[in-house]
């Protein structure tokens, strides 16, 4: 199954390279559309700046899209050297947006490309990760006496509890990382001497869960 890091939320940070200011800003976005607008959306914000030099990989390894743009910088210069440091850093489903403001001396194509690069790493240092991983969804019904219990079995296979039902039984739904799963379900059945299953009731190919 597939499972990658991605970004676990917007981050924005600022350098300055002979006087320009360099403000690399990096989000999540799952498809090309959100990529597009995440750009789209900054070169709004920053619409009186020298550039907004974009880059972004979407999905990971063998089946990402990976897309860069120079915004008038020198080809090669800026798009390019973000986009390789996005896909030097193994994320996947990130989208860059490096702000230039001109501070009155050329950095020179070399310059350039450090500038751009170094924007790029510094925002990715600073960003905070999370993880795609494919999951199930389970649902079980456990007697009262039992549901402590499965509460620390969700929690020792770092399951999430999504939902508890009280009435008869306690109803406990909860989502697994898909290799996960199966270890559950043997930790319950061991603890209830065979008597309680759980029942898959969904499955996701792209989960965002907290880094491990």
């Amino acid at each position: 199954m597939t499972r990658y890091p991605v970004p676990a939320e917007e981050t924005r940070v600022e350098i300055v390279v002979v006087n320009s200011r360099f403000i690399a800003t990096a989000a999540p976005v799952a498809t090309v559309d959100e990529a597009k607008e995440f750009v789209a959306r900054v070169k709004r914000e920053y619409a009186d700046a020298s550039h907004n030099v974009s880059a972004y990989l979407v999905g990971h390894d063998k089946t990402v899209v990976g897309h860069s743009h120079d915004d008038g910088e020198p080809s090669g210069t800026a798009g390019r050297p973000a986009l390789a440091v996005l896909q030097g850093s193994g994320l996947g489903d990130v989208a860059v947006v490096v702000t230039r403001y001109f501070g009155g001396t050329k950095l020179g194509t070399g310059g350039l490309v450090r500038a751009y690069g170094d924007a790029v790493r510094e925002v990715l240092a600073a960003l905070p990760r999370a993880v795609k991983v494919a999951t199930h969804t389970v649902r079980v019904e456990v007697p009262y006496s039992y549901f402590e219990r499965v509460r620390l079995l969700v929690e020792a296979q770092r399951g999430q509890i999504l939902e508890e039902g009280f009435a008869a039984q306690v109803t406990v739904l909860a989502r697994f990382a898909v290799e996960r799963t199966p270890a559950f379900q043997l930790a319950l059945q061991e603890m209830s001497n065979g008597s309680l299953e759980a029942e898959v009731v969904d499955t996701d190919e792209g989960t965002i869960v907290p880094e491990e």
